[in-house]
C-alpha cells in the first residue's frame, strides 16, 4: 500500500486572489487524495476571521489592528487592481458569471474535505486576534506544528 501524499501551504498573504489560489490548490490536492494543511499566518489569518464583529476586551493596539484588517474572507482586497475596492467587486462579478466558487465557498469546501486549517498562535498574539474571532472547526498551533506537517510533505507552498 502506498503512503498518502501530503500537501502543505503557508498562507501569508491577505489578498483575496492569493488566498483563492491557496484554497483552489488545497481543494484540488484533497480531491486527489492528499492530506492537506493550510497554515494561516500574518495577513493570511484574515481568511479565517468571522464576518460579524465579536465583542471582546482588547488593548488599544489590538483594537486598531482589528479595525484595519478585513473581517472575513469576502472582505479581503486584491493584490493588484484593487482600485479602492472596485477590483474585488469586478472579479467577484466575473467569477459569478463563470460559475467559479467564491473564497468563502472554497473555505467551506476545504472544511468539508477535512483540510486541516491552522491559525498561527504567535501571529494571533501579535495582532491581538482571539479564537472567538476566527471560524469554528479550525486548529491553533505554532510554527513547530507546521514544520511537523511539512516535513513529510510532497508539495510545500508559500503563498
Amino acid at each position: 500500500m502506498t503512503e498518502k501524499k501530503r500537501t502543505t501551504i503557508i498562507l501569508f498573504s491577505g489578498d483575496y486572489d492569493k488566498a483563492m489560489a491557496a484554497y483552489i490548490i488545497a481543494n484540488g490536492a484533497a480531491a486527489y487524495d492528499h492530506e492537506v494543511t493550510i497554515f494561516h499566518t500574518f495577513w493570511g489569518l484574515n481568511a479565517l476571521r468571522k464576518n460579524e464583529p465579536i465583542s471582546l476586551k482588547k488593548g488599544f493596539l489590538e483594537k486598531m489592528f482589528a479595525k484595519m484588517m478585513p473581517r472575513g474572507s469576502d472582505k479581503m482586497g486584491l493584490s493588484n487592481m484593487n482600485f479602492a475596492g472596485m477590483g474585488p467587486k469586478m472579479i467577484k462579478h466575473v467569477m459569478k458569471k463563470h460559475n467559479a466558487m467564491s473564497l468563502p465557498n472554497l473555505i467551506e469546501l476545504a472544511q468539508e474535505q477535512e483540510i486541516k486549517l491552522i491559525a498561527c498562535t504567535m501571529t494571533m498574539d501579535l495582532l491581538g486576534l482571539q479564537q472567538k474571532e476566527l471560524l469554528d472547526g479550525i486548529e491553533y498551533a505554532g510554527v513547530a506544528a507546521y514544520l511537523a506537517e511539512a516535513e513529510d510533505g510532497n508539495v510545500n507552498l508559500f503563498i
